[in-house]
């Protein structure tokens, strides 16, 4: 049988970390993407195969997914790139995995459910910090809920200490992918469909460091929160915001944060369920910063894959695998309130 991840994107920022992790954890890996050259050298240095093909030539693309078991699109925007690759690969019955934080992209393979069990065939978006911890801290906390119906979930990409110097958040690729949140601004979901909020307000959330404001956010949990959980009411918020494309710019900026700003500071998760009854729970997740933790998260979902472990249609990182693999990552840990 053959087990082969082919990773597409894989010259980017975060194609490149997660090709490396693959290729360290000893998985049979292909490097993907679009400029043959770059391919080339990639594949070179780690030792594997690469493959170049656009996902505008639909030809091209089955071409390149063929013989291959699951495919990771790291390639953004997501906006671009997921329909193409999530069709050509369910058309050859090729598991789909990407590291997306769009909403649009999160909503695609939603709708790419039924398509998925045909082709016995796992759909899964968001397989880095979006959507891993929030996702199984939603499923967690709502575990401790009877009868859940409302669900807030709060992000926090960067806790640093006293004195320790702020690094680089963010790589090009994700700034020109945040260009379409505008897209999605003031989303909610209520009563069980996504809807459009505009009079969405900022909220107060203790991370465990003292109440903060944070900025509604339209993430992609507004669709995996509701497959995980099936809580009707659910509500994202960030704190800092979302980045705006101008704040990288220019052709001498690095294309993310190289390993010294990776080990820097954690990141965390708040969520608060509520009950029918009134009843409420409360947790957090803290986590390696959002590359670092991609890098891990990405390839270990990647490996459950090859071994045969998944579920056929639109999963979510807790629908598949429960709240439990959120500490199979680093060291990653639940702190229930």
């Amino acid at each position: 049988m053959n087990t082969t991840v082919l990773i597409y994107g894989a010259t980017g920022y975060t194609g490149q970390l997660v090709a490396r992790e693959a290729v360290r954890r000893g998985l049979p890996t292909i490097v993907a993407g679009r400029d043959a050259a770059k391919v080339a050298r990639l594949a070179d240095e780690l030792g594997v195969d690469g493959r170049a093909f656009d996902l505008a030539d639909s030809e091209a693309t089955r071409e390149g997914l063929r013989g291959i078991t699951v495919v990771l699109n790291a390639a953004g925007p997501f906006a671009i790139t997921a329909a193409p690759l999530l069709a050509a690969a369910l058309e050859l019955g090729v598991h789909y995995l990407d590291t997306t934080a769009e909403l649009g992209a999160f909503l695609h393979s939603e709708a790419a459910d039924a398509a998925a069990i045909t082709a016995g065939a796992m759909v899964m978006s968001g397989t880095g910090w979006d959507v891993v911890p929030s996702d199984t801290l939603a499923a967690r906390t709502a575990a401790r809920v009877t009868d859940p119906v409302s669900l807030m979930l709060a992000l926090k990409i960067f806790v640093g200490t006293p004195g320790e110097r702020i690094p680089l958040l963010f790589s090009q690729g994700s700034i020109t992918s945040a260009a379409g949140f505008a897209d999605y601004t003031g989303s909610v979901r209520v009563d069980g469909a996504i809807t459009r909020r505009e009079d969405a307000e900022p909220r107060e959330v203790d991370f465990g460091f003292g109440p903060e404001d944070v900025t509604p956010a339209p993430m992609g949990d507004l669709v995996t929160g509701w497959k995980s959980t099936a809580i009707p009411n659910i509500e994202v918020f960030i704190a800092g915001g979302i980045p705006a494309p101008s704040e990288i710019a220019g052709e001498n900026t690095p294309a993310g944060p190289d390993a010294a700003d990776r080990a820097i500071g954690r990141a965390r998760v708040y969520a608060k369920v509520v009950g029918s009854d009134g009843s409420s729970a409360e947790g957090i997740v803290d986590t390696p910063t959002g590359y670092g933790f991609t890098q891990l998260a990405a390839v270990e979902i990647v490996s459950r894959v090859l071994a045969g472990d998944f579920v056929p249609g639109f999963q979510t990182p807790a629908s598949a695998y429960g709240a439990d693999l959120l500490t199979s990552i680093g060291d990653s840990v639940f702190i229930d309130l």
